[in-house]
């Protein structure tokens, strides 16, 4: 299995998918889909909504095994969450 190397630096990659998320993606997935995530392919545009980012993940690659993937959660600010109010929210 051939190991997928990144072309950005971290920076790029992060302004990348996020101009992208908000320039091409979002008006596409945002209604019906809050709460889920978005894989982008930041070379591409391609993207895959899914319940969590290893599916959504999975099916852009199955499209494109070498995507530059970027993930968002649609209708949040970050994929995950951290902290006492996380576990709060999430009934931990």
């Amino acid at each position: 299995m051939t190991r997928r190397q990144p072309r950005f630096s971290k920076e790029e990659h992060a302004r990348l998918g996020m101009t992208m998320y908000e320039q091409q993606v979002r008006s596409q997935v945002e209604a019906g889909n809050c709460g889920k995530i978005v894989a982008i392919d930041v070379e591409t545009s391609a993207f895959e909504v899914a319940e969590d980012t290893l599916t959504a993940s999975q099916q852009l690659l199955t499209r494109y095994p070498d995507a530059q993937i970027w993930c968002v959660r649609i209708g949040h600010r970050g994929v995950h969450r951290f902290g006492l109010h996380a576990m709060l929210t999430d009934g931990i």
